[in-house]
């Protein structure tokens, strides 16, 4: 079987030069797929000068001017494009991903499935609750326990109205059992924000701390994703959210049971860009940019 180049990268934050290193290496490699795991705009708090674009609409402006820059380059060969986003992305943004004149350029995958080639590819956005006021991507995790230091979904910030009971009572677990509910997970790619609880990829720099005399978790991602993965063990799973986490594990890449788990969350300057085969998920590589 001839090998098949997917490209994962996640957690841009908007930085020109991840960007362009980004598309520089779609227009040489010519990759199968692209996925992008969310945590993809500018933080709105920071000027668009120096690292970031100097434009007002980050999205039409220069994300989707520069995926219609490769699809006239690459013609037949451009790839398909499957993203999220994170929880530093407002999501006052998201009905733009939905624009009619962007369609081609991505495939938007929150709490959604698409087909590609011989594979499912799943999508899902949502991270437990964080220490940050935006709460447009958090989401109670197994049940309605917060970490301490942390708020709550219904406490902080949202962009756009949610529903009271959604806020109070929805769980990411309950969200993953409706979106792969009657699938077979064996071919399945998962493109999550969120790492899985108690893995490489969660390990937040946290050590030492405490909030009130209690010492908190370093492991930081979600308990729902690890038992879905440990449950239903899809082909590949795709992460982000924590940017140290590689840095301090010297680990961006796991096997949990037949999953094979990556991340592309960095906590420098560079792109992190992870090359995967889905026929080979064990011989995975990443690269920074």
């Amino acid at each position: 079987m001839a090998a098949m180049l997917c490209f994962f990268a996640s957690d841009l934050h908007g930085h020109r030069h991840r960007y362009d290193a980004l598309f520089d290496r779609i227009a040489a490699e010519r990759p199968a797929a692209v996925f992008l795991g969310g945590d993809l705009l500018p933080a709105h708090a920071r000027s668009a000068k120096g690292l970031y674009p100097e434009v007002a609409d980050f999205i039409g402006d220069f994300f989707a001017a520069r995926l219609a820059l490769l699809r006239e380059q690459l013609g037949e060969h451009y790839p398909p494009v499957f993203l999220i986003l994170g929880n530093d992305d407002p999501r006052a943004e998201e009905r733009q991903l939905f624009d009619a004149r962007y369609t081609g350029l991505w495939t938007y995958m929150h709490n959604m499935r698409a087909d590609w080639r011989e594979y499912e590819v799943f999508g899902y956005a949502h991270v437990p609750p964080t220490p940050f006021q935006l709460k447009d991507w958090e989401r109670y995790d197994v049940s309605r326990y917060v970490d301490p230091g942390c708020i709550s979904p219904e406490h902080g910030m949202h962009s756009v109205p949610v529903d009271t009971l959604e806020l109070r009572y929805g769980t990411i677990q309950e969200d993953l059992e409706r979106l792969t509910a009657g699938r077979g997970m064996e071919r399945a790619i998962m493109l999550f924000h969120s790492p899985p609880y108690q893995t490489l990829f969660d390990r937040a720099a946290l050590d030492g701390k405490q909030i009130d005399h209690v010492p908190l978790d370093v492991h930081v991602g979600s308990i729902a994703i690890r038992r879905f993965i440990d449950r239903l063990q899809p082909l590949i799973t795709l992460h982000g959210h924590i940017h140290e986490s590689a840095s301090i594990t010297g680990s961006w890449k796991q096997q949990i049971g037949r999953t094979w788990s990556y991340t592309a969350a960095h906590h420098r300057r560079e792109l992190a860009l992870v090359r995967f085969d889905p026929a080979r998920p064990d011989q995975a590589s990443r690269e920074l940019l």
